[in-house]
């Protein structure tokens, strides 16, 4: 009787998989996506919880709804949320993803989740942790023990918190990317063989079906890239694909000869790198493409909708044949329909207007814009030397130089000093740069090498007992291409002079920048040298603005302890977006400026951004 009753326990609960799988609130079916019941067209425009400050989320996910869109689109970026080996956060600020999520359910938006592992998105390191290198023997996107177990560990926690999410279970998230344009990936990787790039991307779509997702599952790739990048019994979605019979095909290939047919990736704008033009896309093709869609029953997701901002360390970098690294920018704002503050702009009329044209649904009104302010002076009243304010902690010693990952250290700076007992003039060779570096010989700038522009070299001149410190910037992990495996920080190579490799005696100081910098005095520095610059302002009125950097050289600034992001003289940013959310009556801002050209007493906060203004 009693193993009677286990079987029937066993058919009961298989029969009822079958009544869940076959009555899902949201599936693939006749070649439509289905919702209760009746075919639905998913028309969806990407955003990231992640670039967003929290206080601003409803007002972006009402800027897409007015837009006429009915899906939010997002990233879920692991290192985000995973930031030092065991250490997870999914409740505090910007990171309770869960908040969001439900969130866009009360406006009245599905949501598409883009879980990766491997996100890409402009972000650091494609979204991977910086301390995956650290493993031993793991290697990152194969089908490797080490990484697969990392993998399995980020998505198990991660279902903990969207799972209960998914449309079947009464929320709102309707399908789960695995993992990401793979397809291209397996094209750069050609040392890999086919066998195992498959191994690893049916193992990672395993693991987020055990840890829960629930289909539909879906793949996005270049139509061309279908064959390394798609799944058997997954649907496969075309990125950048304008040509619609070219993505008819190539999903019918790869998916019964039926669809749904969509573009995962329809791109209204583009990413844009320190020292190269800002690009922009005229609102007059997109509308021209958007239509072609609609007209066509071609399902959608804009990439981005509103793009937001990489604050702090968290933006990427790309590379070409140019420039081995290509940092991206600060702002995000991609020239997206929706600005880096929110704002309406051509691309979002001519969108919104084609929507209420074509779409079977209501579009709400579009919400007011959030204030914004002008501010005259932002006094910077207090100058503290950076290097003497580095040099506080205890060193770490070293015969060679030694990584960021070595130091058990992420992101922000790395000073790596050596003193000479005798003298030596030559040429000072840092191959292993990654990625910027200011240099000095008794605490007088000597120079500058810059992994952006190929710079590797120069002449040096130290005195007897002389020093040499070089001041290294970590400015983003390469998040796409074959290159992304080659992502170690600092310096990764023997530093030479004259062609001899200097060992012995090295001291590196960890400059993280994780918090920022207390305890800073007024000082006179001597111009060269970096320097944190520090001071307050009130405000009578609060609303967004954008500080205006283009009289500083290179550096960061925190203002009320938010690390706003990285700027670069160079351009073409030359504002930094500020959220007024983040501001307050009685205001503080800390500048880490790292190449002090000339002094600098004040800032100011001006009402439009500055993101074309390429200085070069």
């Amino acid at each position: 009787m009693f193993k009677k009753g286990i079987v029937f326990i066993i058919i009961l609960f298989f029969f009822n998989g079958l009544i869940a799988q076959t009555d899902a609130a949201f599936k693939i079916e006749n070649g439509s996506f289905v919702y209760k019941g009746k075919p639905i067209p998913i028309y969806s425009g990407e955003m990231h919880y992640e670039r967003i400050p929290k206080a601003y989320w409803r007002h972006r996910i009402q800027m897409m709804k007015a837009m006429g869109l009915n899906t939010i689109a997002t990233y879920v970026f692991w290192n985000y949320h995973n930031t030092a080996p065991g250490i997870w956060d999914f409740k505090t600020g910007n990171k309770n993803i869960t908040e969001f999520i439900k969130m866009a359910q009360e406006e009245g938006m599905f949501v598409i989740l883009r879980p990766g592992p491997y996100a890409c998105g402009e972000w650091e390191f494609g979204g991977y942790p910086w301390f995956l290198q650290n493993i031993e023997g793991l290697k990152i996107r194969e089908n490797n023990e080490a990484f697969l177990e990392a993998c399995r560990e980020y998505i198990n926690r991660l279902a903990e918190e969207v799972v209960p999410l998914h449309v079947n279970n009464g929320g709102n998230i309707i399908m789960t990317q695995v993992e990401n344009e793979f397809g291209s990936y397996v094209a750069q990787r050609e040392d890999i063989p086919a066998e195992e790039h498959k191994a690893y991307k049916n193992k990672i779509y395993k693991m987020l079906k055990e840890a829960g997702f629930q289909a539909p599952f879906f793949t996005s790739d270049g139509t061309w890239l279908f064959e390394g990048g798609s799944l058997e019994g997954v649907l496969p979605t075309a990125n950048g694909e304008g040509n619609v019979a070219n993505l008819k095909k190539a999903v019918d290939a790869y998916h019964n000869n039926e669809g749904p047919y969509m573009v995962a990736e329809f791109y209204p704008g583009w990413l844009d790198h320190w020292a190269e033009p800002f690009v922009k896309i005229s609102a007059a093709d997109i509308a021209k493409q958007t239509e072609v869609y609609l007209e066509k029953g071609i399902n959608f997701n804009l990439y981005m909708a509103h793009g937001g901002t990489n604050f702090g360390f968290t933006s990427g970098a790309n590379y070409n044949e140019e420039h081995d690294i290509q940092p991206d920018i600060t702002s995000y704002d991609y020239d997206a329909p929706i600005s880096e503050a929110g704002w309406v702009t051509p691309k979002y009329d001519s969108i919104r207007a084609l929507m209420q044209h074509y779409v079977p649904y209501d579009i709400p009104e579009v919400p007011e814009q959030i204030p914004v302010i002008e501010i005259s002076n932002i006094s910077l009243s207090k100058k503290t030397d950076a290097l003497s304010y580095i040099k506080k902690q205890n060193p770490v010693t070293s015969d060679s130089p030694l990584t960021f990952e070595e130091l058990e250290q992420g992101y922000g700076y790395v000073l790596y000093k050596k003193r000479f007992t005798q003298p030596i003039n030559g040429t000072l060779k840092v191959p292993g740069l990654r990625d910027f570096a200011t240099v000095y010989v008794n605490g007088k700038k000597a120079g500058v090498l810059n992994r952006v522009f190929n710079t590797y070299e120069m002449p040096i001149k130290i005195p007897f007992n002389g020093s040499l410190e070089i001041l290294v910037e970590n400015m983003g992990r390469i998040n796409y291409g074959s290159e992304i495996v080659n992502n170690l920080k600092g310096i990764i190579k023997p530093v030479t002079i004259n062609d001899y490799e200097i060992t012995g005696g090295w001291e590196m100081y960890k400059a993280p920048f994780v918090e920022v910098p207390q305890d800073l005095k007024s000082e006179t520095i001597k111009t060269g040298r970096p320097v944190i610059y520090s001071g307050n302002f009130e405000l009578d009125n609060l609303g967004d603005t954008f500080l205006d950097v283009s009289d500083l050289g290179k550096g960061i600034v925190f203002v009320n302890g938010h690390n706003l992001g990285r700027y670069w003289q160079v351009g073409p940013q030359q504002t930094l977006y500020v959220p007024g959310c983040w501001l307050k009556e009685n205001n503080k801002i800390v500048v880490f400026e790292q190449l002090n050209e000339k002094q600098v007493t004040e800032l100011s906060g001006v009402k439009k951004p500055v993101l074309e203004d390429l200085k070069l």
